[in-house]
């Protein structure tokens, strides 16, 4: 539980307090009726009581406060509704902490009320004014794009005529046809008048809404359109949108009916347009009226709208909150069970020991300030049952466990690997990630990141970066060793520094390079921490450093394999398990050390003593001729008697681990079901018994030819894991040259390339470039490709030789995580 609780208790040191979980007893409260609501809530504010839903045969419509809970649920509604409402007002609710001021539920129900029923009327208000509005502004559009149309039909026919009449003048004869005359002299009566329709369609539409028309009455018709130069805001969906004014000239009501239909299926807003010159001109004046009036009017209901909106936003949290807090209230009350006769409610629930006094303080205060006349009765249940795993972690220490509970919570007083990941996580990533100015780097930011943590806590960061503030921690430890793991490496930007002193090592004669160590001879005293800095360079392209740091991998994994296993052994003595102490851990310690572990002392013994032995040599032959002599490859004097009893212990562990395990649960069983072996059952504080085995028998039958297939899985699987693993961990070595090699590439490559040129703005693209690589490839890529297999040694090669991870997490009844998940 991240940043919560804090220490106390009655704890000793962090470690030792995380080693296990809290010890934790079932509890049981009876609560009278009149103090219930305000002793949940108080147990709510303290946060130590996980309840148990002691109604769960029941569906949440069939319990006590089903219209409590459908009450406050319908109160979020108009929550989220105003919340709603201010995000498309741009107005953010106040961030300003208020006193709660004693606010009555049911004032605070009857209130949102009266709020929602204002802002809905406000808003449909709004919303009819404001497409009235839009309605108007298109049909001053039209007003003015088909008036314009009209009064250029107009010149041009009277132009036409009057072309038409000089022409008859100018040119009669005897020759003229008589139909020009017969059509001038048509009755008008006998003419063809024909309707038009106007309006706007929208211009991605307006193609095929031609065609469409043109096609529906077989061309009998004469369409214009004209596109406006601006965007309008459409009426109906209030969106901004492309649009063409239309006029449609037509004859008859058959095509009539038709082009109605079509304007409607293409969206097309239709408005009435007079072609008497007056009539369009008294037209736009009131249009232009009416838009000014309705803009005025639609201000003063958008202010008051805002001014409301801004009032519900001084409180909202304080209301949210509340809601919140009251709905969990009735959502906990409604997993307790009803006695009716004695008019109380009984809770049942897991908390910490130590949390028994101030729960006991809680349950008083509820019942003095709800002057109720009978107290709440605490008392404690005892049961079988394993209780939920519960860690006091703090800012520091909730990352670690985080990590550890990714894997699988730890089961109730199970050896929790978060206390060892400490210190063991971020220094495998700093094996693998050393480099003193690359730690720097990490250390820079991770320490910009905790002295604003007050101010960043506050805010919304966003997902990633959310992960890495809260992983600061974590990050720190990572920069720290990082710096430890560089300045053993002697590396800073891939570069080797004389930080400690000058180095032991000097050219003999003028034939020494840098590319080989001939010619090297010591002139001084041995250089006093971390590598020479003659030894780096281009001679870390020879197998000196290479052997460092994959015998150090081969170092590194042993040890935390045999941690491993010794804390199965803690595991196994703490939950009185005699069988996995004498027939999983000591076998497996046997094994794994008869082995590797005389590999490691074989490193250790070369080290010291500076011998040239071929240690790949000696270890295949420690198998395929353990009884040849060693001769050069001889380290220490009885090493191939060592070696034979070593292989004898490995060979002998494998069926110690296998055979004795599953017929000695035969064999209590059967003295079980025999009634030879009657005796008072001991149980640990988890409820578990001694006889208990999660691989060895269930309820039922015994069946010895499952248990034995298991534990044979459970024999090859540590046999040939012990192998892999092993080999897993010379990801430490490879990773650790990786990260040497891409920054002594960057180096040499890119900043000394540039450098080399003696142009200053070459130098500044080189000295740009250098900077993104480093940040993008070696801080960002490389330290989350350290990061995830530090975690994949943890999880695999290390959790896994002890942990089960089979628990489940203690989830109290707390205000404070309601905050948390907000946030």
């Amino acid at each position: 539980m991240a940043d919560r609780g804090g220490r106390g208790g009655g704890g000793c040191c962090p470690p030792l307090d995380l080693m296990r979980s809290e010890p934790m007893h079932l509890v049981q409260i009876i609560i009278p009726m009149e103090s219930a609501h305000l002793t949940v809530s108080y147990l709510g504010d303290i946060g130590l009581v996980q309840f148990k839903d002691l109604n769960a045969d029941k569906s949440p419509f069939q319990r006590t406060y089903a219209n409590q809970i459908k009450r406050c649920g319908e109160m979020a509604r108009k929550l989220r509704f105003f919340r709603e409402q201010m995000l498309k007002a741009s107005i953010s609710p106040s961030t300003t902490p208020m006193t709660r001021n004693n606010i009555d539920f049911d004032d605070l129900e009857i209130k949102l009320g009266e709020l929602e029923t204002e802002l809905v009327e406000v808003n449909a208000n709004s919303e009819k004014l404001q497409r009235t509005y839009n309605e108007l502004l298109e049909y001053k559009l039209v007003l003015h794009k088909a008036g314009e149309f009209f009064h250029s039909a107009r010149n041009d026919a009277a132009a036409q005529h009057r072309e038409t009449e000089a022409r008859q003048v100018g040119d009669a004869s005897l020759d003229s046809p008589l139909l020009l005359e017969q059509e001038m002299q048509t009755d008008p009566s006998k003419q063809i008048k024909l309707g038009f329709i106007s309006g706007l369609v929208p211009k991605e539409k307006s193609m095929a809404f031609e065609r469409i028309l043109f096609r529906a009455t077989r061309g009998n018709l004469f369409l214009k359109q004209v596109p406006i130069d601006d965007p309008v805001n459409d009426p109906v969906s209030g969106e901004k949108i492309a649009k063409n004014v239309f006029v449609i000239f037509y004859s008859g009501e058959r095509a009539k009916t038709k082009i109605l239909k079509i304007c409607e299926a293409f969206g097309a807003n239709r408005y009435p347009f007079m072609d008497d010159v007056g009539k369009q001109l008294q037209m736009i004046d009131e249009v232009s009226a009416k838009i000014q009036e309705l803009k005025t009017t639609i201000d003063v209901g958008l202010l008051h709208r805002d001014n409301l909106l801004k009032n519900i936003g001084y409180q909202f949290e304080l209301w949210y909150h509340l809601v919140r807090k009251e709905k969990s209230v009735y959502h906990t009350l409604n997993m307790l069970s009803l006695d009716v006769t004695k008019k109380c409610l009984v809770a049942e629930g897991w908390s910490p020991v130590f949390a028994a006094n101030q729960i006991q303080d809680v349950l008083q205060r509820a019942t003095f300030d709800s002057k109720s006349q009978v107290g709440s009765i605490f008392q404690v249940l005892h049961t079988q049952e394993s209780p939920p795993t519960y860690f006091r972690t703090n800012k520091f220490t909730s990352a670690f466990q985080e990590i550890v509970d990714a894997y699988g919570v730890a089961k109730y007083q199970e050896a929790n690997p978060g206390v060892y990941s400490i210190i063991t996580f971020p220094f495998l990533f700093a094996v693998m990630f050393g480099d003193w100015g690359h730690g720097l780097c990490l250390l820079a930011v991770t320490l910009f990141l905790i002295f604003r943590e007050k101010k960043l806590s506050s805010q919304k960061l966003g997902d990633i970066m959310e992960m890495v503030f809260g992983g600061r921690y974590l990050i720190l430890m990572m920069a720290i060793f990082s710096i430890y793991t560089g300045l053993i490496y002697n590396e800073f930007f891939s570069v080797p520094f004389e930080i400690f002193g000058p180095s032991a090592y000097a050219c003999r004669d003028a034939s020494c390079r840098d590319a080989t160590i001939d010619g090297l001879i010591k002139v001084r005293r041995t250089y006093p921490f971390g590598l020479d800095p003659t030894w780096h360079g281009s001679r870390s392209e020879l197998p000196f450093l290479n052997s460092l740091k994959m015998k150090m991998s081969i170092l590194l994994g042993v040890a935390q394999m045999n941690l491993g296993i010794v804390m199965s052994y803690f595991n196994g003595i703490f939950f009185r398990n005699a069988l996995n102490i004498w027939f999983q851990f000591i076998p497996q310690l046997i094994f794994l050390n008869s082995l590797f572990g005389y590999l490691s002392l074989l490193i250790i013994v070369k080290w010291c003593t500076g011998a040239t032995a071929d240690l790949y040599h000696v270890m295949i032959y420690m198998f395929l001729s353990p009884t040849d002599d060693l001769g050069e490859n001889q380290l220490f004097p009885g090493q191939k008697t060592l070696q034979l009893v070593l292989l004898l212990l490995a060979f002998i562990s494998v069926p110690w681990m296998l055979l004795p395990k599953p017929f000695l649960l035969k064999k209590q069983y059967e003295q079980r079901h025999q009634g030879q072996a009657y005796a008072r059952l001991q149980t640990t504080d988890n409820g578990s018994l001694e006889e208990q085995d999660h691989d060895s028998h269930h309820h039922g039958e015994f069946e010895f030819s499952e248990v034995f297939v298991h534990q044979l899985i459970h024999t090859i699987e540590f046999v040939l894991g012990a192998v892999s693993n092993t080999a897993s961990y010379l990801r430490l070595w490879a990773l650790s040259l990786a990260h040497s090699e891409l920054s002594s590439v960057f180096y040499d490559k890119v900043l000394l390339l540039a450098w080399g040129f003696n142009n200053i703005i070459i130098l500044i693209i080189g000295l740009i470039v250098f900077i993104f690589a480093t940040v993008g490839v070696l801080l960002v890529m490389e330290t989350l490709s350290a990061f995830l297999h530090a975690l994949r040694l943890h999880w695999v090669e290390f959790m896994n030789k002890f942990y089960e991870g089979d628990g489940y997490k203690f989830s109290p009844f707390s205000f404070a995580l309601l905050a948390e998940e907000d946030e």
